[in-house]
């Protein structure tokens, strides 16, 4: 039989309400699940259960649905990246800092997978796209974690190559962009047959100034036919959109149009740079209503952005137009609370209006936004019949008090701090605030080991051939 746990008498939980599309509060309810599903949301439950948590002083939410991270570098990057950028760039650092920098060594790669696995746990996040390139050991420290994985191995045409620090180029393989796309497939045609039963695929052309037409078109076909989810880099930077000018004479959002790749299944990651934003001002006004009228989503991911005082410039607009938004950390701390907490305050700021967004739409985002847009109906929400995938938020963490509203005291005050359990799939893999499956301080120290050897190659890579030190000095200076 199947192990089943019952919270019950949860103080508040946040419950689906299917007949409205809404998330609701309750009080006083029992939430019932097995491994694989919610058999129970109210008051009162019956039936029998083998493991029994008393919800007083407990929030019962659904676990956040990340769309779009980059785990196996960007833990790497701590105290690299918080304030690197280039001016003469438009503030970007993402094309210097991806020269510069061999995040490529598996051991770098599966010591930050963890380190950021641990923060995503911590955090309430219970599915997670990871985008990279695959690598030794990726596929099974994803599934070790516990998680509920959706893996994305990137492949593309070409790669960034910088000659000055004022102009982007390229190095184009198209060869192996195909042979990118091959092994993506036969990675992603893998998955299903894992034992874990957590991991799947989404298919991942990069970036889209990186790859060729062709290889654009041919990703999103491979994408419907097996009915999975289809990613790429759009609209995230104003190089981009020159370039995009450069070679189309539109907007990356219109040629993506034009391609035909848009629509329900394709997360484009970003979307900040429409025709209409104030770096932008384009000669059109069409960006918006296309990402509308195509069904596509939209991952959005403040943090990485307002580092080089970027911002997507009002989140309730892309909303009211009816676009699919998510959330995504695609930075390190891979904190999902606090990316909702910055994701209403940027838009606020940005749309100069408390009313822009609200905490139940960036919450919606972070839920049920990302479900719909990873094509699942089955996760994100607390509803019977929904894949258990649980965060228990402890009410009587002094961050979270006065728990007048539990979700705003979350979002503004308390964030991690309170996340006490996490449940996947019906298993406990946060218990007390501890991850249960990963050792997240051994993880540190070898992520700690492998960013020094990172630092050393950076002058051999750096087209100016700078040490770490003067590419992104310290934030004070050091005295002997």
């Amino acid at each position: 039989m199947p192990r089943k746990t019952l919270i019950k008498r949860a103080d508040w939980a946040i419950a689906w309400d299917g007949a409205t599309s809404q998330h609701v509060y309750q009080r006083g309810i029992d939430v019932a699940f097995t491994e694989d599903r919610i058999l129970y949301v109210g008051p009162d439950f019956t039936g029998t259960a083998d493991q029994i948590f008393d919800g007083r002083d407990l929030m019962v939410m659904p676990g956040l649905v990340d769309v779009h991270s980059h785990l196996g570098h960007e833990p790497a990057y701590r105290g690299i990246r918080e304030e690197h950028g280039v001016p003469s760039m438009y503030m970007t650092g993402l094309y210097e800092r991806s020269q510069a920098f061999d995040t490529t060594d598996p051991g770098l790669r599966c010591a930050a997978t963890e380190v950021a696995l641990c923060e995503l746990l911590k955090s309430g996040v219970t599915s997670i796209c990871d985008i990279t390139a695959p690598y030794e050991g990726w596929t099974e420290t994803i599934a070790r974690s516990g998680i509920r994985g959706f893996l994305a191995p990137g492949f593309a045409s070409a790669r960034w190559r910088l000659e000055n620090g004022h102009s982007l180029g390229f190095a184009w393989d198209e060869a192996g962009g195909r042979r990118g796309l091959d092994t993506a497939l036969a990675l992603i045609d893998s998955l299903p047959a894992h034992p874990s039963g957590r991991l799947s695929g989404v298919v991942s052309p990069m970036q889209i100034e990186n790859c060729t037409d062709d290889l654009l078109r041919d990703s999103r076909a491979a994408a419907l036919e097996r009915g999975i989810p289809f990613t790429l880099h759009l609209s995230q930077g104003v190089l981009e959109l020159q370039e995009m000018t450069r070679r189309h004479g539109v907007t990356s959002i219109r040629h993506a149009t034009d391609l035909g790749i848009l629509g329900p299944g394709t997360i484009l990651g970003h979307a900040i740079f429409l025709d209409t934003h104030s770096w932008i001002r384009g000669w059109t006004r069409d960006d918006l209503r296309l990402l509308a009228e195509s069904g596509c989503a939209v991952a959005h991911c403040p943090t990485p952005f307002a580092r080089y005082g970027q911002i997507l410039e009002s989140f309730g607009a892309y909303m009211r137009a009816g676009i699919t938004m998510a959330l995504g950390t695609d930075t390190s701390p891979h904190n999902m609370l606090e990316e909702i907490r910055k994701a209403g305050t940027f838009s606020r700021i940005a749309a100069r209006d408390i009313t822009d967004v609200s905490t139940g739409m960036l919450f919606h985002a972070a839920t049920v936004g990302g479900a719909s847009a990873l094509l699942r109906d089955d996760l994100g929400r607390l509803a019977v019949g929904a894949r258990a995938d649980i965060v228990l938020v402890d009410l009587k963490q002094p961050d979270m008090m006065p728990a007048r509203d539990p979700l705003r005291s979350l979002v503004f005050h308390a964030a991690d701090r309170a996340v006490r359990d996490v449940f996947v799939a019906g298993r406990q893999v946060v218990a007390n605030g501890h991850v249960t499956d990963l050792d997240h301080r051994a993880a540190a120290e070898r992520l700690t080991e492998a960013q020094a050897r990172m630092m050393a190659l950076c002058p051999s890579r750096d087209y100016r051939g700078r040490t770490v030190d003067v590419l992104t000095p310290l934030s004070l200076p050091l005295r002997g």
